[in-house]
């Protein structure tokens, strides 16, 4: 319980109605959360306007609500507090009302539009590796030391992000890593937050359904690195056309990695198999059960960020090479008899497609028939479909455009928009395959001994969201089904 004036504070204030020295037992911004004493902070969201539901949220109990527009109706009982910003409120209250918990944690960052929920991952297990208590908020999991809690937002909303952070110290956590999205700086979830590490992956298409234009995807990216304090360690990748312009105006400590280019840390490639890559880091020769040149990048970012803290470089580059691959990115079965690839990922953006087919040709002696199954999710970027059509047909032998998370579109269409960017010479390539479950059967079904096959798009997930219903739906389970039935 605290006092509204307390976790007010650094709330810029337009108009109050009320009193601020009252208890609020919590807070929330879903009307439907509210309890006796709670507080009710009214935001303007993208499915529904939370102002709707003022009225409601004082039925149930509320005795203070923080809003943007004042509602026509007003209860005596109640503190009106109007603000600028909804969305910053939140964030502030949220950070006050479970005292400011990332202050007591080391906190790493990690934004960019592919590795993240690798690198995040990666981290987590190299410091717990290493004996430290740890915290982990991801896509896929959000883990406080061995204690795992599910989660559907690669960046929650301010109040669980705080929440979380409050558990993880109070579980006694030293480093929490986070994956921080594009969305999540942009509706201003992670204001507030005291980050000690903010680390940059790589940044290409994606989200221009929401951000409207590149730029504007990118300059969201940068917001987090403008924020960091003096105080804390920008990390960015270097190869990456706007990894310098990423950390242009930040004030914290820089920090570069890379393999094209001079960086503070460094690696390059010696060896690369299915087996796992041989490299050379700084000068020590490493071995990773990782696979591609994007996961050296991974192993960079991680290499770059253990080194910020009171760690012997010796320490840190031995738990790289203990380091296991994450679930659903670049994960590789290996069928027993007939000895047939398959890689399941993550990789739904053209630039992740493109990296994994990519490191599967420089694997592959070319013998081997690439399959690729790919499609794209419904209600998100339509421009990016085309893309991802033209990467797949160019650089696999043969592809299945099938069903992904279609959501509230035709999965036709969806394949319709995909199949529109394979060009001429490719044509031949493809096949459609709506159905998920039978593009991956067709594709075991038509491999022969050392072949490859790669599924894309929905990696760790283990449905299919198809009308706003999430059906049962995992890939890795589809595959080794497969492999079984036609004995591979």
């Amino acid at each position: 319980m605290k006092q509204l004036k307390d976790i007010l504070y650094r709330v810029s204030l337009e108009e109050v109605i009320g009193r601020t020295d009252q208890d609020i037992n919590a807070i929330h911004f879903d009307s439907r959360e509210i309890k006796t004493n709670d507080c009710f902070v009214a935001i303007d969201g993208e499915k529904a306007n939370g102002h709707d539901f003022i009225e409601k949220a004082v039925e149930l109990g509320a005795t203070a609500v923080i809003c943007e527009e004042m509602p026509k109706n007003i209860s005596n009982d109640v503190t009106y507090v109007r603000v600028n910003d909804s969305r910053q409120a939140l964030a502030y209250m949220a950070n006050h009302y479970y005292d400011s918990p990332s202050k007591s944690l080391k906190l790493i960052g990690v934004t960019g539009t592919n590795g993240k929920t690798t690198t995040t991952s990666l981290m987590y297990q190299l410091f717990q590796n290493l004996g430290f208590p740890v915290g982990l908020i991801s896509t896929v999991v959000i883990k406080i030391n061995e204690k795992s809690i599910s989660t559907s937002l690669t960046t929650p909303d301010s109040l669980t992000i705080n929440k979380h952070m409050r558990d993880m110290v109070d579980a006694g956590v030293e480093y929490c890593f986070m994956e921080v999205s594009s969305h999540g700086i942009d509706q201003k979830r992670t204001l507030g937050l005291d980050f000690d590490v903010a680390a940059f992956t790589n940044l290409s298409h994606d989200h221009l359904d929401y951000h409207h234009s590149f730029a504007e995807y990118r300059d969201v990216k940068k917001r987090l690195f403008d924020q960091l304090p003096k105080t804390a360690v920008a990390v960015s990748n270097k190869d990456d056309k706007n990894g310098e312009f990423i950390l242009q105006n930040t004030s914290a400590k820089k920090v570069f990695y890379g393999i094209k280019t001079i960086a503070d840390f460094r690696a390059k490639i010696l060896e690369k198999s299915f087996e796992g890559l041989k490299l050379e880091l700084n000068g020590l020769e490493v071995w990773s059960r990782f696979i591609g040149d994007f996961n050296v990048y991974n192993l960079l970012a991680v290499y770059a960020v253990a080194s910020q803290f009171d760690l012997s470089e010796l320490e840190i580059v031995e738990a790289l090479t203990k380091l296991e691959p994450v679930a659903g990115r670049f994960q590789h079965l290996v069928s027993p008899k007939k000895k047939v690839h398959a890689v399941v990922d993550y990789a739904h953006t053209p630039d992740a497609l493109e990296n994994v087919l990519k490191t599967l040709n420089s694997i592959r002696t070319n013998n081997e028939t690439l399959t690729t199954i790919v499609g794209c999710g419904g209600n998100r970027d339509k421009t990016k479909r085309p893309v991802m059509g033209n990467i797949a047909t160019s650089l696999s032998t043969q592809v299945i455009f099938t069903s992904d998370n279609p959501r509230f579109e035709n999965p036709d269409e969806i394949i319709d928009d995909v199949e529109a960017g394979v060009e001429a010479q490719n044509t031949s390539k493809y096949i459609r395959i709506t159905d998920r479950g039978q593009a991956i059967k067709t594709a075991c079904k038509m491999a022969q001994a050392n072949d490859i096959i790669l599924i894309a798009g929905k990696g760790h997930e283990t449905y299919q969201d198809v009308n706003g219903v999430k059906n049962d739906f995992d890939d890795v389970e589809h595959v080794t089904t497969n492999f079984k039935l036609f004995n591979l």
